[in-house]
């Protein structure tokens, strides 16, 4: 048997400190302003801004888990862990999800229960201006993270936190102003409704995408039938046995599998080895790739002369 396994597990993307940076400025802007908006909802019994409050302040601890674990994935590989710490990034989405998702509950059970009974009156002025100012602020955030966010599932979690309380806050002042206009204090309950359903619809599929990396399911832009076939495709390939596509981060995708070849010579071999992982970085975006190497039937050891055989086993 003769076993090649070829490919950079080291290739995670260079440590960028705007990343870092932008983390640091949401944590303490929303930090700051959080404290504020619970204050002022207390005072103008306003259920709808003291959702978004709670919001906010548990945004603190999900901003401040994502900044920790962007730090910890950035430490270097070790021999213990040959692929980095870019999964503790992935354990932080899943948490900041499953954040969302009892924060989304919460504040539509209270909506619900102030819609029954609606309050006897709710001070739309300081509603309206804190809403604006909150808007304000969620708006800066997601714009710092936003470019961040599309191919890192920790900082999509930060963004997706800072999308839900600039909607929540567009909701508010909405509310704020049909109340001070109308009277309908009963809009009050139903923007919370509005807001708790816009958290649930980012945090599902958050949770979905982080479990399927922990998980180690094949991500689903990958056909593993289509990998399959491209290396069948090649003569020297008689069959193709334990193919195992996992992602260990969004953008480090690493596959490993046994074939059988027809190929006696080491020199042989590493050359068909190079083109292969050649095809699966270039058709498949697969940089990490491990691939064993056996001989099929046709050329088993027992056919080979003594020497030959010493030669392929290295002796």
């Amino acid at each position: 048997m003769h076993i090649h396994g070829l490919g950079d597990c080291d290739h995670t993307p260079a440590h960028d400190p705007r990343k870092l940076r932008s983390l640091g400025i949401a944590l303490v802007t929303v930090a700051m302003f959080s404290s504020a908006e619970l204050w002022v909802s207390l005072q103008s019994h306003s259920l709808s801004l003291l959702a978004d409050a709670g919001h906010m302040v548990a945004d603190v601890f999900a901003i401040a888990m994502s900044l920790l674990a962007a730090w910890i994935a950035q430490w270097p590989p070790t021999e213990r862990a040959p692929f980095g710490y870019r999964r503790v990034e992935i354990l932080a989405a899943l948490v900041n999800g499953v954040g969302l998702l009892l924060i989304g509950g919460w504040i539509g059970l209270e909506a619900i229960e102030q819609l029954q009974t609606p309050p006897t009156e709710i001070l739309s002025g300081p509603v309206a201006i804190t809403a604006a100012v909150g808007l304000g602020v969620n708006g800066l955030n997601a714009y710092l993270l936003h470019r961040h966010a599309e191919s890192d599932l920790n900082l999509r979690g930060a963004f997706l936190h800072m999308i839900a309380d600039a909607a929540s806050c567009v909701g508010v002042l909405l509310g704020a102003l049909v109340i001070a206009n109308f009277g309908w204090l009963w809009a009050d309950g139903v923007v919370g409704v509005a807001i708790a359903l816009l958290i649930l619809a980012g945090a599902i599929p958050l949770i979905q995408q982080s479990l399927t990396i922990l998980l180690e399911q094949s991500p689903a832009s990958v056909e593993t039938s289509a990998i399959r076939q491209a290396l069948l495709a090649y003569s020297e390939v008689g069959s193709v046995t334990q193919l195992r596509i996992w992602t260990i981060a969004p953008g480090q995708t690493h596959l490993t599998a046994s074939l059988s070849v027809t190929l006696p010579s080491g020199i042989q071999r590493d050359i068909l080895l190079g083109k292969l992982q050649e095809q699966l970085r270039s058709d498949f975006n697969i940089v990490d790739s491990t691939l064993q190497m056996v001989s099929a039937p046709s050329v088993a050891l027992s056919t080979l002369p003594d020497t030959k055989i010493r030669e392929l086993i290295g002796e």
